[in-house]
């Protein structure tokens, strides 16, 4: 398995020298400073993969080649958008670039309520609080039918939190959820917020699938005559949010994807995080199942809570068997004779971290204890083979 490390580019706070003292060789990145829809130009893709390779790394995987929104939408029109996706990925290609993990989550991407929780021992996690995501939903932006979308008792949790909250504790609410905006750079208030979702109206989980397929039947045959692969990331969480569907939850949904394009180009991105986060979910099983289709990976876990809540636990200590899921991919690379790009998603805040102010999620040193953590497995597990 070839260990890899996200880097946000020259806005990341993490410099590329910093990333060479974990020991990843491979670099997953994007061009987040170009706006969604428009060509990622070969000169803008080239000067940043020379920055790459000049800190002794290569540029493995593109994460992501953003869909722009319209395209999820299924809006008329779309021949532009299709077009400018088609020679952003000629660009990269030509600079050796040949694998894309993308979403295809409405609107938002990943969701926490809480940026910045607790942890034993010291240091911050990731958070998603049922509760807080009801009383956000419910009592904050007033979506229509939210209620019928969380249990009774979650429920009550939710109208508790709101009355105690005061302005600062909603305002940090909203903050954290906004941060899993794509590019994670504009927010929006909760009036924009509203707006922003009405242009979904209607949208149905069958409109999103089909507008998925839409979108693979335009992108995968440029991707085979490229040699590229395309590996969809599933939805985090693994569930619908501010009533907007989400299709890439469990492995029926992933078979879903593989069906509507049907060919080795269209891909998996196995994000251990945001799969084990729906225990209906067999990680290591998945791993086996659709290995074949598994271009790269986001090894992370996750400490569930009998109401759906979830947070960040260590790379070995949440209630996904990291270790069976690591030996699952390394016997999928042993058939496959080619190494399966990784990284170590998300990790806690510790010690100097915190100073650091980090993309959410993305700490050098929390990342580094988990490489670490995953890099000694991988090591074990090769020794018994």
């Amino acid at each position: 398995m070839r260990e890899t490390w996200r880097w946000f580019g020259p806005l990341d706070t993490i410099s590329l020298a910093e990333v060479a003292q974990t020991g990843a060789v491979g670099i997953v990145t994007a061009l987040h400073e170009v706006p969604y829809g428009e060509v990622w130009k070969a000169d803008a893709i080239a000067a940043r993969n020379d920055m790459i390779k000049a800190a002794g790394f290569t540029w493995d995987v593109v994460e992501s080649l953003p869909v722009h929104e319209a395209i999820k939408r299924g809006e008329e029109g779309l021949g532009p958008l299709f077009a400018n996706y088609r020679q952003s990925m000629a660009n990269l290609a030509a600079n050796g670039i040949r694998t894309v993990c993308y979403n295809f989550m409405p609107l938002l991407d990943w969701t926490r309520t809480d940026l910045a929780a607790p942890v034993a021992r010291g240091g911050t996690c990731l958070r998603f609080e049922a509760s807080k995501m009801a009383a956000f939903e419910v009592f904050m932006v007033n979506r229509d039918g939210a209620e019928d979308d969380y249990a009774p008792e979650v429920l009550e949790k939710a109208k508790a939190w709101y009355e105690a909250a005061g302005p600062e504790a909603q305002a940090q609410l909203l903050n954290a959820i906004m941060s899993g905006l794509p590019g994670a750079y504009d927010r929006f208030d909760i009036a924009e917020l509203r707006t922003a979702l009405r242009a979904y109206n209607g949208l149905t989980r069958a409109d999103l699938r089909a507008n998925l397929k839409r979108f693979l039947e335009e992108v995968i045959p440029t991707a085979q005559e490229l040699g590229m692969v395309f590996c969809i990331h599933p939805d985090d969480p693994p569930q619908d949010i501010l009533g907007l569907p989400r299709i890439v939850s469990n492995a029926q949904d992933i078979q879903s994807v593989f069906d509507a394009v049907d060919a080795p180009e269209n891909g998996l991105t196995l994000c251990t995080g945001s799969l084990g986060a729906n225990p209906v979910n067999d990680l290591p099983d998945m791993a086996r199942q659709f290995g074949d289709r598994i271009h790269f990976a986001h090894l992370r876990n996750v400490r569930r809570d009998p109401d759906g809540s979830f947070e960040e636990a260590t790379h070995l200590g949440g209630d996904t068997d990291m270790v069976a899921v690591i030996d699952a991919l390394l016997q999928v690379e042993a058939r496959r004779k080619t190494p399966i790009p990784f990284r170590p998603d998300h990790g806690h805040d510790l010690l100097a971290d915190v100073e650091r102010q980090s993309h959410p999620g993305y700490p050098l040193i929390g990342r580094m204890r988990g490489l670490a953590e995953l890099r000694g497995v991988v090591a074990a597990l090769n020794r018994n083979t």
